[in-house]
């Protein structure tokens, strides 16, 4: 409103020079969104859907700071400095990408001689930074709500973590139309097949390959025996148990197979309970350089495209970064993007047709202090109920209003 305010002392208007800064003025900022009601009750609904899941596991909330230090936001090289949206002060500070890397410097300082496994869970406002098309810098403001789990030894901290992702999941009501699928990756694959190589091509074979760039792999000039292996792994994904089976030809026994197929038993009844796909993927890295075990993320079919509505993974390097006085320092976790899970088809329906909201509307020949008392009436029982300020002409025309301020239920009162 200030800068309307300036545009309006600054002289006789001027339409060419004062149109456009007026709109940008009243406009917010590139890549965040103002929310409507609908969708703050949407939001509020998820994260509470999600809270009794991880309060029934055990876990117990936590509020990190949406500002800390740079070099905690980083984790350790895992975020780019280009992805973190810094502030002007006399210290480097940056609003915060995810969440993770400020729990987990809490549960390594605060929180460090709380007994292990410590389970923590926060939700919380996440800022990512990218470059727009015009090569202005972008900030998205996501909510998330996600867990972490510390001193948890794999692989018994995965199959917690994945059966709380089950759950959580189950929760938020998805339907067979969002397709929902959870894509697997582990470090430890990654390295088998990276182990023939060393130094910079190494590095150059992994981009290819998390990259899924044929054309990069073509130009690096292997021997073709090793560029034959690593289009048989780029190609390698689907189901689980058909691909661990094929990298169990291609790098004979080896722990992290046997850990995954444990993992992958007590996953699948879970997953198809909850109409969820299971795909293991040994070239899968996200897009966050946190993990170095298992990785994963939930995705779902979207209005137009497949959407990632949750990912996590193990990060023990990150948590011996912030606690080097513990031998075995561990953890891991995942987060939801309720955004994402809101703007799924259909999901704003499925929540409104869970919340009561009631409409009381009244006649001429009654009053709103009538009204205001059936109100009281519903509120000690806890049940939401709004009220018409005026009579209304008829029955008909108060379920036109119920309709139209997606109320659930309509009390309507006349004598």
């Amino acid at each position: 409103m200030g800068q309307v305010m300036e545009l309006l002392k600054s002289g006789p208007w001027d339409p060419d020079r004062d149109v456009t800064a007026l709109w940008m003025a009243l406009q917010p900022a590139t890549g965040a969104r103002d929310l409507n009601p609908q969708q703050v009750e949407h939001n509020h609904w998820l994260r509470e859907r999600l809270a009794s899941v991880f309060r029934l596991w055990g876990y117990e909330e936590v509020s990190p700071p949406r500002v800390e230090r740079i070099d905690t936001l980083k984790a350790g090289g895992g975020i780019a400095s280009q992805e973190i949206v810094r502030l002007v002060a006399d210290e480097p500070l940056g609003l915060r990408p995810e969440m993770t890397a400020s729990i987990a410097r809490a549960a390594s300082t605060r929180l460090s001689q709380r007994t292990r496994p410590l389970r923590l869970w926060a939700s919380g406002t996440v800022f990512e930074s990218r470059q727009a098309d015009e090569g202005r810098q972008c900030i998205e403001e996501k909510l998330h709500s996600g867990v972490e789990l510390f001193g948890a030894p794999s692989p018994h901290g995965e199959l917690e973590l994945l059966s709380l992702l089950m759950a959580a999941t189950e929760s938020l009501g998805l339907k067979p139309r969002h397709q929902a699928r959870l894509l697997v990756g582990h470090a430890a694959l990654m390295d088998l097949i990276l182990s023939p190589f060393k130094g910079e091509e190494r590095d150059q074979v992994k981009k290819a390959l998390t990259g899924l760039d044929r054309l990069e792999l073509e130009r690096l000039g292997l021997e073709p025996q090793a560029h034959e292996r690593l289009l048989r792994q780029l190609d390698l994904r689907g189901e689980p148990f058909m691909v661990l089976e094929e990298e169990r030809r291609c790098f004979g026994p080896q722990p992290v197979l046997n850990d995954l197929e444990r993992m992958f038993k007590h996953l699948s009844p879970l997953a198809q309970r909850g109409g969820i796909d299971l795909q293991l993927d040994p070239s899968f890295q996200p897009h966050y350089g946190l993990y170095d075990g298992l990785v994963f993320q939930l995705v779902c079919q979207g209005h137009s495209a497949p959407v990632v509505i949750a990912r996590g993974g193990r990060y023990d390097t990150l948590v011996a970064r912030f606690d080097s006085a513990r031998k075995k320092a561990s953890g891991l976790g995942f987060s939801f993007c309720l955004d994402d899970v809101r703007d799924l088809p259909g999901a704003a329906q499925a929540a409104r047709q869970s919340l009561t909201q009631v409409l009381i509307a009244y006649s001429d020949t009654t009053s709103l202090e009538d009204a205001l008392e059936v109100q009281r009436g519903l509120h000690r029982e806890g049940i939401t109920a709004e009220v018409m300020l005026g009579p209304l002409v008829s029955r008909e025309a108060a379920e036109q209003v119920c309709q139209e301020r997606c109320c659930s239920e309509l009390r309507w009162l006349t004598h």
